[in-house]
């Protein structure tokens, strides 16, 4: 299977999870989705990432996303690797783990990189939105924990520049300035569209600010 790409609709699937059986799409529903694999369970960098997440829930549900993990191991070791992550990292996980031992949902993302591992999943995340496209993937080196500080920031971005016909500068975190698309340029609609004004640094390169999101 060809690898994915930004925009493609995010591949359906039926499996076995730490929640019970799950269909893909149906279990997102209407909401965002973050997707991340892990190579194995009891691996001590995907442990503290399933904790930092579990901890996360309350930020991730204010943005109306749902999180999914997956490793290849069966779910009666998903339940007790969660037994050790609620444990050790003090929290409680109530996301899926998704039991990929036929490497199903793994060929469906193209996440047997046999450069890699022939058998074991790369560490790769995916944000899916509601329409179930394909909007970020990062595939991390084993040996480098990913910084949920940058999924939420870009979360927070394609949620603002999808309501919105901005785009999000360098560095931007919730509540800095943004940047108008070099595509609006007449007056009237700008003026429309950016009642609180705007400053001209360029005619391509124009900042304005917008509200930050609600706590």
């Amino acid at each position: 299977m060809p690898s994915l790409r930004l925009g493609d609709l995010a591949p359906d699937f039926e499996q076995a999870s730490s929640d019970g059986p799950i269909r893909f799409h149906q279990w997102l529903g209407d909401s965002w989705g973050v997707l991340f694999s892990h190579p194995a369970d009891f691996t001590p960098v995907c442990t503290t990432e399933l904790g930092k997440t579990a901890r996360l829930s309350e930020d991730f549900a204010q943005r109306n996303v749902k999180a999914i993990a997956l490793s290849i191991d069966p779910v009666e070791s998903h339940l007790r690797w969660i037994d050790d992550i609620n444990q050790t990292q003090g929290t409680e996980v109530r996301f899926p783990i998704i039991a990929d031992a036929d490497r199903k949902v793994s060929e469906l993302y193209d996440l047997i990189h046999p450069n890699a591992s022939t058998t074991a999943t790369v560490r790769s995340l995916f944000i899916i939105d509601p329409a179930k496209k394909i909007r970020l993937i990062i595939t991390y080196p084993a040996s480098t924990g990913r910084n949920f500080d940058e999924i939420l920031r870009v979360i927070d971005s394609l949620q603002l520049t999808d309501s919105n016909s901005v785009a999000t500068p360098a560095n931007w975190k919730d509540g800095d300035d943004v940047v108008i698309l070099p595509s609006i340029q007449d007056p009237e609609v700008l003026k429309q569209k950016f009642p609180q004004g705007f400053d001209v640094v360029r005619p391509y390169l124009r900042y304005t600010s917008l509200p930050k999101r609600a706590a």
